[in-house]
């Protein structure tokens, strides 16, 4: 037999495979290969270029995404340059809000750089304070002279700060008794004794002071005589750890926010030149009636279809027997209506100034207004000051600032002996050379036994929302428990910057309400 074997199928594929002249030998092979590898290599091309397309493209997307944002933020800066410039604007011409101009707007103005070149510009829309408020909102839309493409717009509010920054603030000693709650910031430009709860800053610009409601050694310009916890209760002596050269404890049981002195005093000066003003303009274009000279002062009753009616006030109604005024306070009496004559009724002003040389009496809701009542006579005499009083409900509908009260009186803001038994006032009160507050109406007593002004001398509540600034020592109720057990003193924070039409403010100078970029 012979060795010599036929190769396999698998021994002629491996045969081809290692032999290096199969490829040579097999054209059809080599032509295959070849294409093959044409395939792969415009594959490959293909997919770099599309590749690097993309990255360019991305690239290309990433450095002017970079440059557009460079463009929006410079934009931005130039739109806050247009309201750093009317903020410069208003500091030297408070109640310019047309640019200087005579011509309403807008107010178009080139933003240069260092080098003097025109890098874009600020358009100014500019919206006046509503009659009565400090408040002036400026629109500055920024614009590159570059690429037109890009605006930013920033809308600002600024305003004059206003007396009703304070839920209190006095010109004289004061005391807050127990019983007393106060949201809001207090301030006195005397001494302060708190022994109530304050939600806010209580500040004095005394140092120290001799508190009138004791004897003894002089205590810190704000102190209060709660005792420490975990004691309860008031010590009406003087208390030496409120007393100099100790230092000034942390009472947060009683000032929740904190207490400082000294601190500047407030200007309560300058609100007879408000008094002047307002009378010029209400006479001019609001309401005004002089003095009543066949009755003792005008009843005002607010309604909320922007109206009200008024009264002449012929009596007041007479003390009960040995009701009198044991206390020797200036112009005691019941300051309580007994008989009236209705003179008409009347639409709200619009520029929501009531002024009226007499005293008044005022009550009732508004809704959607804004109103100053002011009682005053000119020139000024302490002898014959009007003041105003409130023995019932004096509303607002909204709560959102666009429901305003203010009532200033030359005098007092009285709240009288027939004054209702839970009694709200929402309005800001500013009595100017008198005080806040209700007379002393003795209570019953045993020896003798007298019923005096009883039941009316005890009240429940009192609350007041809004404001409350006196020039005198303010107060609703006496320590022997007459007057309102409870009083709540309520800070409404619209009267910041929104007052009530014509209001005392503190400074000249527009501060910023609030910032916000729209575009």
């Amino acid at each position: 037999m012979s060795d010599n074997k036929q190769p396999t199928t698998y021994n002629r594929q491996r045969g081809r495979e290692d032999n290096p002249q199969s490829a040579i030998c097999n054209p059809q092979y080599s032509l295959y290969s070849r294409g093959q590898l044409s395939i792969q290599v415009l594959l490959y091309g293909a997919i770099t270029i599309l590749a690097l397309t993309g990255f360019l493209t991305w690239t290309d997307s990433v450095i002017n995404s970079v440059y557009r944002e460079a463009d929006r933020a410079q934009a931005l800066s130039i739109a806050e340059a247009g309201i750093e410039y009317y903020r410069w604007h208003l500091a030297h011409a408070p109640e310019d809000f047309q640019d200087g101009t005579g011509q309403p707007g807008p107010y178009t103005h080139e933003y240069i750089d260092r080098s003097g070149s025109v890098v874009g510009t600020y358009t100014l829309a500019i919206t006046p304070p509503i009659p009565g408020s400090t408040v002036v909102t400026i629109e500055s839309t920024g614009a590159l002279a570059s690429n037109s493409d890009i605006e930013k717009v920033v809308r600002v509010r600024m305003g004059i700060p206003s007396f009703a920054k304070y839920a209190a603030v006095l010109n004289a000693n004061v005391r807050f008794g127990q019983g007393t709650e106060i949201f809001g910031e207090v301030h006195s430009n005397g001494g302060v004794r708190f022994d109530g709860i304050a939600h806010n800053l209580v500040t004095s610009a005394q140092d120290q002071y001799d508190d009138p409601d004791h004897t003894g050694q002089k205590e810190f310009g704000v102190h209060t005589h709660v005792n420490v916890p975990p004691a309860t209760g008031v010590t009406d002596t003087v208390r030496t750890l409120e007393s100099p050269p100790a230092a000034s404890m942390d009472r947060s049981d009683v000032f929740l926010v904190g207490r400082q002195f000294p601190v500047p005093a407030v200007d309560f000066a300058g609100i007879t030149t408000n008094l002047s003003q307002i009378k010029t303009d209400a006479q001019a274009s609001g309401f005004y009636r002089p003095t009543s000279t066949t009755g003792l002062g005008y009843e005002i009753i607010l309604k909320i279809d922007d109206t009200f009616d008024l009264y002449r006030v012929n009596s007041l109604i007479t003390p009960p027997s040995n009701c009198t005024n044991t206390a020797g306070q200036d112009g005691w009496g019941t300051w309580s209506i007994n008989t009236k004559t209705l003179l008409g009724n009347y639409p709200m002003p619009a520029n929501g100034l009531i002024f009226m040389e007499d005293n008044i009496w005022v009550s009732g809701r508004i809704d959607g207004v804004r109103v100053t009542i002011a009682a005053a006579r000119f020139p000024d005499n302490a002898v014959t000051r009007p003041s105003i009083t409130v023995n019932s409900d004096l509303l607002y509908t909204s709560y959102t600032g666009n429901d305003v009260i203010s009532l200033i009186a030359q005098k007092n803001i009285n709240i009288g002996l027939i004054s209702s038994d839970i009694l709200r006032i929402d309005a800001a009160l500013m009595a100017q050379n008198g005080r806040v507050g209700r007379y002393y109406y003795q209570g019953p007593t045993t020896s003798p036994n007298r019923t005096n002004c009883s039941p009316n001398h005890a009240r429940t509540q009192i609350t007041s929302y809004g404001m409350l600034g006196s020039n005198q020592r303010y107060g609703f109720a006496y320590t022997d428990s007459t007057g309102y057990a409870t009083r709540s003193l309520i800070y409404d924070t619209n009267l910041l910057y929104g007052p009530p039409p014509s209001f005392p403010i503190t400074t000249d100078a527009y501060k910023i309400v609030s910032w916000e970029e729209i575009k």
